[in-house]
């Protein structure tokens, strides 16, 4: 059991980690994509939280974060465009260190040394991923401050879930999908963006296996995954995520890192790891009920 469950996660981690890449290739804007997909996944992860639905007790919360995951996944889209996968990806794993800053000031908790630490060296990684420290490389500010934005975003969207009470990953998932696609609706209507869409046979094929392979698939992988494994276990496959983001760019779209990016890679997701390891001890050993995410710290 435990066995089947690692090998559904790891997979669902590296579809996750694709996610770039199939963007990259896709000439659509961003917030169709961002509609398709949540529309996808919704209709996609609906029958296994069947009726349970219903009985979803924080669907306002759930609304909420659902509306701002779709805003969330348009500036990582958009950050895609702009920047080179791996610096949008790292930007975008900024997101523990910002729930940490925010919890701080939110919910009055008290960091630790390791979190001031690790706050730091997130910081200083992210300098070097950027390339303002190098004179030499151009430095692209509009795709760092979109992925940046999308990890501000998504450290919403888990506070707002580790209020609630429904604990059915894929109930809350489906609710929060759908309001993604909801809340976008409207914008793509107001905008005239559905009529100006042109679909070539590559850009369709790549849009559908983003919502039913990177959206449906692997958010389904990911909860059925989850029972049969540690918090820990979890937390730590999770960085499977932008390390296949980092492989893949280097390999497909021959993005290059020089030595210091390479570096703040290493304290970005190095500080991320500890933060996220650090805070589920620290949550375990205050006996509250750990926080089941609906997606990945990196969910793209």
């Amino acid at each position: 059991m435990k066995k089947s469950c690692l090998a559904m996660l790891i997979t669902s981690m590296l579809i996750f980690g694709t996610v770039g890449i199939f963007r990259r290739n896709i000439a659509l804007p961003s917030a169709f994509i961002a509609f398709f997909r949540g529309l996808t996944g919704c209709l996609t992860i609906l029958p296994f939280a069947g009726k349970r639905i219903l009985k979803c007790s924080d669907v306002p919360k759930l609304m909420l974060s659902g509306a701002l995951i779709g805003l969330n996944w348009i500036l990582l889209f958009e950050a895609y465009n702009y920047t080179s996968v791996s610096v949008a990806t790292l930007c975008y794993y900024m997101q523990p260190t910002f729930l940490v800053l925010l919890s701080a000031v939110i919910k009055k908790q008290r960091l630790s040394r390791l979190n001031i630490l690790c706050t730091v060296i997130s910081f200083t990684g992210m300098v070097l991923v950027s390339g303002v420290a190098e004179s030499a490389q151009e430095v692209s500010l509009r795709g760092i401050v979109l992925g940046l934005g999308a990890a501000v975003l998504y450290t919403a969207v888990v506070m707002l879930n580790m209020s609630t009470k429904e604990t059915n990953g894929f109930s809350k998932t489906t609710v929060q999908m759908g309001s993604a696609a909801l809340v976008l609706l409207p914008y793509l209507l107001a905008t005239g963006s559905f009529s100006g869409l042109t679909f070539s046979g590559n850009t369709l094929l790549l849009l559908v296996i983003m919502g039913l392979v990177h959206t449906g698939l692997a958010y389904a992988l990911y909860f059925a995954s989850i029972p049969g494994l540690s918090t820990q276990t979890i937390a730590f496959m999770s960085y499977m995520d932008p390390v296949t983001a980092l492989v893949l760019s280097a390999l497909l779209l021959h993005e290059k890192m020089s030595f210091a990016g390479a570096l703040g890679a290493l304290f970005v997701l190095g500080s991320a790891l500890v933060n996220t390891v650090f805070n589920e001890k620290e949550t375990k050993n205050l006996q509250v009920r750990p926080l089941k995410q609906p997606f990945p710290q990196e969910e793209p």
